[in-house]
């Protein structure tokens, strides 16, 4: 097993997950919030070897990534989320709507109670960070212009509390994305 770099020096765009560039040498892989995947600093060149890579990620309880083979297990620096919604398609099934997403590597995920939508508003900046479920406790980042498509169809819906909101609908469960 391969130890962690030492996260407190290095520079990021989120705190304690360094830049592409201070893991040159080190042996260690990182994904960029764009979906980009780096070794030692590098972008792969083939997109194969990061889909084939993709397969054996893992989360673990305290948030950390890692790949892991029988064989071998090496630490994954996640800038945001290890995958990266890049399309949507909607559909009607026998009168409920579903809501597709595919995923960087071609993956096709159905919103629903396996693979929830949820939105997560930045702190400092108030930007509503979309995310899907889409294995294994691992998420995708929906790209702006797929949550610009998600929001056209939001339609409003009333909360528990008595709140307008909106949302959208998908195998019959309604996803909150914003407040009316």
């Amino acid at each position: 097993m391969r130890a962690p770099a030492d996260e407190g020096a290095a520079a990021s765009n989120r705190e304690g997950v360094p830049s592409p560039a201070s893991l040159i040498g080190t042996g260690e892989i990182y994904i960029a919030r764009d979906g980009t995947w780096y070794h030692e600093g590098r972008p792969f060149k083939r997109t194969d070897l990061a889909r084939l890579f993709s397969t054996i990620l893992r989360r673990e309880a305290d948030g950390t990534y890692w790949l892991k083979t029988p064989v071998e297990t090496v630490r994954v620096h996640v800038e945001d989320a290890p995958f990266v919604v890049q399309e949507l398609q909607r559909e009607d099934r026998e009168g409920t709507q579903v809501l597709s997403f595919r995923t960087n590597f071609g993956d096709w995920v159905e919103a629903g109670p396996d693979h929830p939508l949820r939105i997560e508003v930045d702190a400092e900046t108030g930007e509503p960070g979309p995310y899907l479920r889409v294995k294994d406790g691992l998420d995708a980042l929906l790209a702006r212009s797929v949550f610009y498509q998600l929001v056209e169809l939001a339609e409003p819906a009333t909360d528990a509390a008595g709140n307008e909101v909106y949302g959208v609908w998908s195998h019959g469960v309604f996803y909150q994305l914003g407040t009316a």
